[in-house]
């Protein structure tokens, strides 16, 4: 089961990869139809306001500003949105696939299907970066990345994120 309010051990992740931990299956949307990216940072900001309460226009400005220094679209249809919360106590992370690809400004030109977002407090530098670092090599493997793609249910994409393991963590 995922444990998302609790305070993340960064010793203790043998069990679980940190992704996990931090992603409740209500932050987890399915085939969304939106238009564009800011429609799908709309979209994520009432997502995250709705089941963590962190004010939906503190998301949205942190989504946005964070993507005006350079576009979060890593390639081959996928995007890690993240920003920073002045705030939030614990980062959270949600998972988004569309029902159409948007244009994101990734760097093979491809649009995006599949998005991952991040959210940490103001000064989380280190934990940041490590939660990138597992979410990058999370989506380097093709076959997740297609896998997650294609899911139909919350269910299927919380299993695929709880069965995957960081190689350079424990198994």
């Amino acid at each position: 089961m995922t444990h998302y309010n609790e305070p993340l051990n960064f010793y203790d992740v043998s069990l679980m990869n940190l992704l996990a931990k931090l992603l409740p299956a209500t932050n987890i949307a399915l085939n969304i139809d939106v238009s564009s990216k800011k429609r799908v940072f709309e979209y994520a900001s009432i997502l995250f306001e709705n089941n963590q309460g962190i004010e939906r226009s503190k998301v949205f400005d942190s989504l946005l500003a964070r993507e005006r220094l350079g576009s979060t679209g890593l390639g081959q249809g996928v995007a890690i949105p993240h920003g920073r919360i002045k705030g939030l106590k614990d980062a959270v992370t949600g998972v988004l696939t569309l029902a159409q690809p948007v244009a994101f400004d990734a760097p093979d030109a491809l649009p995006v299907k599949l998005l991952v977002f991040l959210l940490v407090p103001e000064q989380a530098t280190q934990q940041h970066l490590e939660l990138l670092s597992e979410l990058a090599e999370l989506l380097s493997d093709k076959a997740i990345r297609e896998t997650l793609k294609a899911a139909s249910t919350a269910a299927d994409v919380t299993r695929i994120i709880q069965e995957w393991q960081p190689e350079n963590r424990p198994s």
